[in-house]
C-alpha cells in the first residue's frame, strides 16, 4: 500500500491488484478494430474503458484513444457512451469546434499535442473525415502542419 500524501487522505489509495497487463494489451489493441471482441471484454471487466496500456517508452494508449487515432467513430462513440474519458482528440475527430476553439484559445501550445503513437490533432481531424472539416482547416489556419511526431 502506498503511504498517502500530506494532507491527503487515503480514500484514493488502491490496495487491491492492478488489471492485467496482457488484459489490457488485448483490449487497446482489439480497440483498434475489433468492436466485438472489445464488448465482451468491456463487460466483464468495466475498469478497461480507462485502463492505459504502455505500449513503450510512455507511449500510453487507452480503448478510446486507439478508436479515435484510426478513426473508428462507432467504437468511440461506445467508450464515450459507457464513460469513458474524453479528450482534445475526441473532440477533433468528431468535428467539436464548441469545444477544441476553447480549449486551444486557452492552451494554444496543444496544437502540438501528442496523442498515442504521437498522432496530432491534425491527424484526428482528417480521420474525422467531412464532419471533421471545420476543426481541419481551423488547425491548419492556427498553423499545424504535422500529423505524427516521434515518441523516442
Amino acid at each position: 500500500m502506498l503511504a498517502p500524501l500530506s494532507g491527503h487522505s487515503t480514500s484514493y489509495l488502491q490496495t487491491d491488484p492492478q488489471l492485467d497487463k496482457e488484459l489490457v494489451k488485448t483490449f487497446v489493441g482489439a480497440s483498434h478494430t475489433d468492436m466485438e471482441k472489445v464488448k465482451p471484454l468491456l463487460e466483464e471487466h468495466p475498469n478497461l474503458l480507462n485502463a492505459a496500456h504502455d505500449w513503450k517508452y510512455g507511449d500510453f494508449e487507452t480503448g478510446l484513444g486507439a478508436a479515435q487515432h484510426v478513426g473508428y467513430k462507432e467504437l468511440a462513440t461506445y467508450f464515450i457512451e459507457k464513460g469513458a474519458q474524453a479528450n482534445i482528440f475526441t473532440a477533433a475527430l468528431f468535428g467539436q469546434m464548441e469545444i477544441l476553439k476553447p480549449f486551444l484559445t486557452a492552451y494554444p501550445a496543444a496544437l502540438n499535442a501528442r496523442g498515442p503513437h504521437g498522432y496530432t490533432l491534425l491527424h484526428h481531424a482528417n480521420k474525422g473525415g467531412d464532419g471533421a472539416l471545420e476543426v481541419k482547416e481551423y488547425l491548419l489556419a492556427l498553423g499545424a502542419v504535422e500529423t505524427k511526431y516521434p515518441l523516442y
